[in-house]
């Protein structure tokens, strides 16, 4: 339970550095409006075709007397739209963390230097931090599509399809999400994703903490790009927590928690070689 008020903690508290931070607000949320644009165009798409989607998904139902169908289909109908809203939210976040790279990068790396005086870079040049970003966020979004596509189908489970899998289903996204935003700040830790994946599942509840509640803001229209800046910010500082750079060494300072805080070595992982 400490974990899950600690992570809830870092979301307020990189909601807290921006607002004290004007400039880097302003910045933080032009990214995240230009890909709103395009995302409300495709919801918009997604409302009008559900109920075709839905009724071609089960024609064995075609045939069942009111008002059974109207429930089976509209209960299906409120599922899918609803696993489209937590996609939207999980690809939003990595299209306009790519987007808007430069951008989200350096303002992590200001919350760093504000906190610990200090700002691990990665040493890679722009085309190649882009590059493994892409790679990696296409990776976390077919882990996510296929727990999409999984809890999807136990959706049709009677009782729990309506109860207890849209609860897993929030569980789920806000894990990738505070996945995708951790990887600004760990990334520049030459932190690959196999390595972000396993830290993120030894600190699950704070993990959950972060990103569950962020992932319901996120389906208030308009709030993601107002909470964008922010969510890269608290990410940072959960990210400090999860290397354990914050812990108090016996002499007051600071212990480094990663590798990435000195020279990178031959031995850095193959997606971020020198």
């Amino acid at each position: 339970m400490r974990d899950l008020v600690a992570g809830f903690g870092y979301l307020m508290k990189g909601q807290r550095w921006v607002a004290r931070h004007g400039r880097w607000w302003g910045i933080g949320m032009l990214p995240a409006l230009v890909t709103l644009v395009g995302y409300a165009a495709a919801l918009v798409c997604v409302a009008f075709w559900t109920d075709d989607v839905v009724a071609w998904a089960t024609p064995f139902a075609d045939d069942w007397a009111n008002p059974w169908l109207g429930l089976f289909r509209g209960a299906l109908a409120g599922l899918f739209v609803a696993a489209c809203l937590l996609l939207a939210i999980l690809t939003f976040t990595a299209v306009t963390l790519l987007v808007g790279q430069p951008f989200y990068e350096s303002l992590s790396e200001e919350v760093d230097r504000s906190v610990g005086g200090f700002a691990p870079e990665s040493g890679l040049p722009l085309w190649r931090e882009l590059l493994i970003s892409a790679r990696e966020s296409l990776a976390v979004l077919l882990r996510a599509a296929l727990w999409g596509v999984l809890l999807f189908a136990l959706g049709f489970v009677p009782v729990i399809g309506q109860t207890v899998i849209p609860a897993i289903g929030f569980c789920v996204s806000g894990f990738f999400l505070a996945e995708e935003l951790t990887a600004v700040a760990l990334a520049r830790r030459r932190v690959p994703l196999k390595e972000r994946l396993q830290l993120l599942r030894g600190r699950r509840m704070l993990t959950l903490g972060f990103g569950v509640p962020l992932t319901l803001l996120f389906l208030i229209p308009l709030v993601s790009v107002f909470l964008m800046p922010g969510a890269v910010a608290g990410a940072t500082l959960l990210a400090r927590d999860l290397t354990g750079e914050d812990e108090v060494a016996p002499d007051g300072g600071a212990f480094a928690g990663h590798a990435a805080d000195v020279a990178p070595t031959p031995h850095a992982p193959s997606g971020y070689a020198s």
